[in-house]
């Protein structure tokens, strides 16, 4: 039988890359568990997915394992609101 779940809310850490806080993308990603390399301004991330790349406007979100992972403005958008 097939089961219907709704996600846990689970507050999480994120950054958004705008193309002019690279150092503050890095930083982030360095209080994480996850490793990553910056080389003439691209940014990339070792997920379990693979090598991925931060995009200009992509979050860089910590999951609740202190890894990261790059996601879509819109995909974010849809997913997370911002807690005061």
């Amino acid at each position: 039988m097939i089961k219907k779940y709704r996600k846990k809310p689970v507050v999480i850490e994120a950054v958004q890359r705008t193309g002019k806080n690279d150092n503050e993308v890095c930083d982030f990603l360095a209080n994480s568990e996850s490793c990553f390399g910056y080389d003439a301004g691209k940014i990339t991330i070792e997920t379990l997915e693979g090598e991925m790349t931060v995009s200009v406007g992509d979050f860089v979100i910590k999951g609740i394992r202190g890894e990261c992972y790059p996601c879509k403005p819109d995909i974010f958008e849809k997913t997370y609101e911002e807690v005061n």
